[in-house]
């Protein structure tokens, strides 16, 4: 696709589901406070399992965007996230769904693990009760792509519709590959971002002992430092970040707000290790570089990087040193962030409430935090505006995603102009 082919691509409404509120205006206000979100587990009993803690959505009520109480408990958690972000960003978008537009409209929502929980639950019916007792919507309301399905279902888009499935990169990819829809004039709006309901035994248990999670359980409030010397592994989180996309011309047509303009998608593979980042970040840093190339951008045009920064060992340096790969000499001046300090990782919702927050960047001119970053890792020596949000002048922004498989995606936002 050449330059002259491409559609420009902005950002008119968000929608949050976040452990900081249910809410966008919660959930940036959170992020500017350096509120943190992550406190015991109450979803079920931890108390034995190595790690206790987590950033839990808290008072969510599914039939505030799903009337139908029978409907809303047909759907696993993840997908009443997904509906609940989405009318919130359709709403804020101001953009009605009808018979002349709904072909034109179409759903990506990425998602690592999908319905762990129903699958959990389901697994202990037929273990207990036997194989005639479980439930005949099992399946599909465990299967990856539901949310997407749904969430078209209860908006009425019939526009393109799928799910990413790459693990802590599904959230953006899924924003990615709806950029490429609206950008090649296959849509002229998508709903996209990422969802995640993981705060389940089997899946803790399965993370724990792959010795991915942090056990500062007596310290919930401090547990996830990115960047941080002290970090000792990941926080889950969950939720659902959702942007509405649409193609520049739609959106002068109809008068809508504009919060930024999306001009840059970069994915890569590591294709080294299941869980382990490629030593140097090279897989992360090509993405960085194509991102900026795609949106014809140089690194010294960039001024934050929302980074994935989730608090363990091995990626945090590793995206350090990624981002001065990819940008050079500019990277000590670029402010970084991580916003999982306050939120947890939602894992494939991951890419979906930060690119959510990178757009805010943009939209008011502020960054959020690294909290809990207290004694800096001497490998991690960037600027992660520890502790408090700061005024900077928003032009360009990055937000990085990376998945277990050696996944890599970054997307590049800019001010409309």
């Amino acid at each position: 696709m050449t330059n002259l082919q491409r559609k420009r691509v902005v950002i008119t409404g968000l929608g949050a589901i976040t452990p900081l509120g249910n809410t966008l205006e919660e959930y940036w206000q959170g992020l500017m406070e350096g509120r943190n979100g992550i406190d015991t587990v109450t979803h079920f009993d931890p108390s034995e399992h190595a790690c206790r803690i987590g950033g839990e959505v808290k008072g969510f009520d599914p039939h505030q965007y799903i009337p139908k109480k029978k409907e809303a408990k047909r759907m696993d958690r993840f997908s009443q996230f997904a509906i609940s972000a989405s009318k919130q960003a359709l709403l804020d978008a101001k953009l009605e769904i009808d018979d002349l537009n709904a072909d034109r409209i179409g759903v990506l929502i990425g998602t690592g693990v999908g319905g762990i929980k129903v699958m959990e639950d389901q697994q202990t019916v037929y273990l207990d009760r036997g194989p005639s007792r479980c439930s005949p919507f099992m399946i599909p309301m465990m299967i990856a792509n539901m949310a997407a399905g749904l969430t078209a279902i209860h908006t009425g888009a019939k526009g393109p519709n799928t799910c990413a499935v790459t693990a802590c990169a599904a959230g953006s990819n899924a924003i990615g590959d709806a950029f490429r829809l609206v950008q090649g004039g296959y849509a002229d709006a998508m709903i996209c971002g990422g969802t995640e309901a993981a705060i389940t035994p089997l899946s803790y248990a399965g993370f724990a002992s792959a010795r991915a999670l942090s056990t500062r359980n007596d310290d919930p409030k401090h547990a996830c430092r990115p960047f941080d010397k002290n970090r000792d592994g990941f926080v889950m989180g969950e939720g659902s970040g959702i942007l509405i996309i649409e193609e520049l011309e739609s959106a002068l047509h109809r008068g809508a707000k504009i919060y930024g303009e999306m001009v840059g998608y970069g994915m890569t593979c590591d294709a080294y290790h299941m869980t382990s980042p490629v030593p140097g970040g090279l897989g992360a840093a090509r993405a960085m570089e194509l991102a900026l190339k795609d949106g014809g951008l140089t690194p010294d045009r960039v001024s934050y990087i929302n980074a994935h920064g989730t608090s363990t060992p091995a990626n945090d340096p590793t995206e350090t040193n990624a981002i001065k790969k990819a940008l050079g000499d500019a990277a000590y001046q670029i402010p970084v962030s991580s916003t999982k300090s306050m939120t947890g990782h939602l894992l494939g919702g991951s890419g979906g409430i930060e690119a959510v927050a990178t757009v805010m960047a943009i939209a008011s001119d502020r960054v959020p935090p690294t909290i809990n970053l207290e004694e800096p890792d001497d490998d991690c020596d960037l600027d992660y505006i520890p502790n408090e949000s700061r005024e900077v002048e928003v032009k360009v922004a990055l937000s990085n995603s990376f998945g277990f498989g050696g996944h890599n995606v970054t997307l590049a936002f800019q001010k409309y102009v």
